[in-house]
């Protein structure tokens, strides 16, 4: 197979295509699949170095995670990259019965002859950071606060309401988890020190991560312990970061892309779809409407039940982009305290979406919620995204392969300023 550096395998799609942006201020040529690729998606970008499969884990049950992991891993080991990297979310939000982070490392340990597993959740480029096993994340204000403390800790299925990541993923597995502290890895120690877990008998190794250049120190031992033997590797795209700074070390140069200039204004209306409930999403919300945003507002049980009312939503949808309006379609404004719709609701919004763009030819569209857009995206006969161009950290905007021919940003619920859908609209 190719000369490959890397892949990964994301837990969601808003986090899947977060790493594509950071291979892509690498330079790094990469694709986003939906499946264990196969030739003919492998040709859709000819200089292939990177690749990702766009998951669903973050939301499905330990069992799902035994009965679908185990091949999508074998695939990545078999593809012969030096490292394969199960991305989640740099919040971590996972829990013993919902997208378990522990189960999926067992799971891709066993299927790298257990070898020890490095845990990079630390992104400083989010504002994420690990100090002494303890995870810190910016919130919607700006300040950042213990994940304990995050809007996170309320998060409506799998709340973090432990900060020390060691002793969140003791819920999840039994595995033996050691730790490197920062002050090893700012001391030029981190490798030995991660030898030295790893002789010790560490099932994994969890990193402190503060700031870029702790980061970028981690990729290079990362880098050089892969040399020796194949990895598995579980983290945030922080550790994307970290490699892609340990390959600029080592001359492998790549021309950036990061700096391309932006598309044009998209043509035409933006069209926005909504299943999240942070926070963050719901300031975004309310400055669209107040800005000129068409807003279509969504029950889920009442859209879930009945086909009639999901048509007549589609109707108002092509009929306010037929208007030339931006059109937003939300499921929720800001948290819940009913019951998450989940799944369900996802896959229905992607089918939605399928037929608004279809009738309207809209070329750019924007899904909001991390597992709203990795039901969502399932519906609309895809078959890669590549990046187009940087948004706003976290969230590029990506080009379709497959049965739509769209620009498609997924935005995690956490992610953007107050004026994101603007952003969107305009690039």
């Amino acid at each position: 197979m190719r000369d490959l550096l890397y892949t990964y395998y994301g837990d969601d799609f808003t986090g899947s295509t977060d790493v594509l942006e950071q291979l892509a201020r690498g330079g790094i040529p990469a694709a986003l699949f939906f499946a264990p690729p196969t030739v003919e998606d492998l040709a859709l970008v000819p200089e292939l170095r990177a690749y990702g499969i766009a998951g669903e884990s973050r939301s499905q049950s330990p069992e799902w995670m035994k009965q679908n992991l185990p091949a999508v891993f074998r695939s990545s080991r078999a593809a012969g990259a030096p490292i394969t990297h199960y991305k989640v979310c740099s919040t971590f939000d996972s829990s013993p019965s919902i997208g378990s982070i522990g189960c999926a490392m067992e799971i891709g340990r066993e299927s790298f002859d257990g070898h020890t597993v490095p845990i990079v959740v630390g992104a400083p480029h989010l504002r994420r950071y690990v100090w002494r096993g303890r995870l810190y994340a910016a919130g919607p204000d700006g300040r950042v606060l213990r994940i304990d403390r995050h809007a996170m800790s309320r998060h409506p299925v799998t709340p973090m309401r432990e900060a020390d990541l060691r002793k969140h993923l003791c819920a999840q597995t039994t595995l033996r988890i050691d730790h490197v502290d920062y002050r090893n890895i700012r001391r030029g120690d981190g490798f030995g020190a991660f030898a030295k877990a790893t002789t010790a008998g560490a099932d994994a190794v969890l990193f402190d991560t503060v700031h870029a250049p702790e980061l970028r120190t981690i990729g290079k031992l990362l880098w050089r312990a892969a040399g020796q033997q194949q990895m598995f590797a579980v983290g945030s795209s922080g550790l994307t970061a970290a490699l892609v700074e340990a390959w600029r070390d080592v001359g492998l140069n790549f021309v950036s892309r990061s700096d391309v200039s932006l598309p044009p204004k998209v043509r035409g209306p933006l069209l926005a779809l909504s299943g999240s409930c942070s926070v963050a999403t719901e300031r975004q919300l309310r400055w669209a409407l107040a800005h000129g945003f068409a807003g279509i507002a969504l029950d889920p049980e009442e859209l879930l039940g009945d086909a009639s009312r999901q048509q007549a939503v589609v109707a108002q949808a092509i009929q306010s982009i037929g208007q030339g309006r931006d059109t937003v379609l939300y499921s929720a404004m800001g948290p819940v305290s009913g019951p998450a719709s989940g799944s369900t609701l996802g896959e229905l919004l992607g089918v939605m979406m399928r037929q608004i763009v279809q009738a309207t030819h809209i070329s750019r569209v924007l899904l909001c919620g991390g597992d709203t857009s990795s039901h969502a995206v399932r519906q609309l006969g895809l078959r890669a995204l590549t990046w187009q161009a940087n948004l706003h950290t976290g969230v590029p905007l990506c080009r379709t392969h497959g049965a739509l021919d769209i620009e498609l940003a997924l935005k995690g619920g956490q992610m953007g300023d107050e004026d994101f859908f603007q952003v969107v609209r305009d690039a």
